[in-house]
């Protein structure tokens, strides 16, 4: 059985004989396996540090005692969904 070390060397295949021709001789090495693997970042949340006017930080810190938050997870909220808007929004459009 034939073993692929590179992605570069599967060939342009004319019909999907013989790509399964093809796949049926030949298996994976090892380490091309290992290599294709997605690793997910497990780390739940990264610190970072930003540096606020005072009043602005106080003002922050109201608005989410008056809801009832954490003026971090307020914060977080609120840049998650300018986040999500901004991805929506078409190129053209953009400011």
């Amino acid at each position: 059985m034939n073993q692929l070390k590179q992605w570069k060397d599967v060939p342009a295949f004319a019909d999907s004989r013989d790509e399964a021709a093809y796949w049926n001789a030949t298996e994976l090495d090892h380490k091309l396996m290992d290599n294709s693997l997605i690793v997910p970042d497990t780390r739940e949340s990264t610190t970072i540090t930003l540096r606020f006017d005072p009043r602005m930080l106080a003002r922050i810190k109201r608005v989410a005692r008056s809801r009832y938050l954490n003026y971090q997870s307020m914060m977080k909220q609120w840049l998650a969904e300018r986040l999500d808007s901004e991805v929506r929004m078409p190129p053209d459009d953009k400011p």
